[in-house]
């Protein structure tokens, strides 16, 4: 190594290099930008924090009636890591299209920690759009140095390879590379280990499923990304009616010589409200200037801008906006909610994949580590949507109980979210709800 230092990946990690494209790069930059951006600009005011609302509006909807259970320790143990991170984890996959959960074993206590897509730099995906290979960092600072560890991850045919390498600077760029026990927090790690038979890098992925709408590439999109240009227009939008206001204030024209002044000549009544003019002597009247406001037109505009934001996204009708009655017929608001139960149902099948992935790969990862694994079922049960009534349902279900058609335990089980596949869980059933009566021991 030089005796520069490093200062970027492909010198960390000689060969390697990020295979998201330019284009990519700059929607992700762009996303998480619009997210935690809050500065005003002279071209744009973000204070409605729109991509804050859709991502919070979202996630709380997907989780409103959330239930998950698992019978044996492990799964316990794993749900419990889970619900530490799983609002985290869905903001974050819902504004970069994807992210990853590192878990983290111990005898006591499974916990998961949340790889933002802004700060992973994947290497390589296979045919379906996977990672195969990634780079994660984080910094560290004591004092005047700073340090990064960097952690790359590949699937290889006998597993995952984890390599870390810590690197410390004082300025630029990584710095030199140093031990791993010059920082306590990671003398544990090894520079290199080998996860033998674990799969997906040993990481569980949520991955929204959009369509690439920024370069067509195996890369996932923000549930915003293609809303993006829209709410820059309407960023715009509010910087514009907010200068209208400005500009709209009422001013008072007068002579330049009937303003006060201090010694020191300065004004002592605001300058945006007395303009003084130097003009002729003779003409020391005094002129109001109140423009007329045009706030109605930049207010339509941003109506119909939240109406197709709404629409581009998949949300129901007036979420963001008003609704107003006279322009929206029940036709499309009927459609606009079975949209938006969709897009919540899509979201919810993504974490329920990524809670099964958890729960397997923990399973595979204590058995390296020579803990229990377990063998229960997870049960995730999301309650009532806009396209479904739980309540009806489950009425209809105790019409064929009562026509003799259905069992009453399916019927139970189905209800509390149990399984019922097996005559044991059949008699698991009975026995916690069912009366003697009715066939319950």
């Amino acid at each position: 190594m030089s005796g520069y230092g490093v200062w970027g990946l492909e010198q960390a990690f000689p060969g390697r290099r990020d295979c998201t494209t330019p284009a990519m790069q700059r929607a992700v930059a762009d996303w998480f930008g619009l997210y935690f951006d809050d500065q005003i600009t002279l071209e744009e005011d973000p204070c409605q924090r729109l991509p804050v609302v859709v991502v919070s509006k979202l996630q709380r909807a997907c989780f409103a009636e959330y239930r998950a259970i698992c019978g044996e320790e492990l799964g316990r143990g794993v749900l419990r890591g889970l619900e530490e991170v799983r609002s985290k984890a869905m903001q974050l996959a819902l504004i970069g299209g994807e992210c990853w959960l590192r878990p983290a074993l111990t005898p006591g206590e499974i916990s998961f920690t949340v790889l933002r897509r802004d700060a992973v730099a994947v290497l390589a995906r296979d045919s379906r759009g996977r990672a195969v290979e990634l780079v994660s960092g984080e910094e560290f600072r004591r004092g005047k140095e700073k340090y990064t560890l960097l952690e790359r991850r590949c699937q290889t045919g006998q597993g995952t390879l984890v390599e870390n390498r810590l690197f410390c600077s004082r300025g630029g760029g990584l710095g030199m590379p140093v031990p791993l026990d010059r920082l306590p927090q990671y003398a544990a790690l090894q520079p290199r280990l080998l996860l033998e038979g674990v799969e997906q890098l040993g990481l569980v992925n949520l991955r929204l499923p959009l369509e690439n709408c920024v370069d067509g590439s195996p890369d996932p999109v923000s549930v915003y990304a293609a809303a993006a240009g829209l709410i820059h227009n309407i960023n715009r939008n509010e910087r514009q009616l907010c200068r209208e206001f400005e500009n709209g204030q009422s001013r008072v024209f007068a002579a330049a010589d009937l303003l006060y002044r201090r010694p020191g000549g300065r004004q002592v009544l605001p300058a945006g409200l007395f303009v003084g003019l130097d003009d002729d002597p003779s003409a020391t009247g005094i002129t109001i200037f109140s423009p007329a406001l045009r706030q109605q037109s930049f207010l339509e505009r941003k109506r119909e801008y939240l109406r197709n934001l709404e629409s581009l996204i998949g949300l129901k009708r007036g979420l963001l906006g008003e609704v107003e009655a006279a322009q929206r017929t029940a036709t499309e608001v009927t459609s606009s909610q079975g949209d938006y139960a969709l897009t919540i149902r899509d979201l919810q099948l993504v974490w329920q994949q990524a809670a099964g992935q958890a729960l397997a790969l923990c399973r595979k990862l204590a058995g390296l580590y020579g803990l229990p694994t377990g063998a229960g079922e997870l049960v995730i049960d999301w309650g009532n949507g806009v396209l479904f009534d739980r309540e009806k349902a489950f009425a209809e279900t105790l019409t064929l109980v009562e026509n003799g058609m259905l069992r009453p335990e399916i019927a139970l089980a189905w209800r509390y979210g149990l399984p019922w596949e097996t005559e044991q869980d059949l008699a698991a059933v009975r026995q916690k709800y069912m009366p003697v009566s009715a066939g319950g021991q």
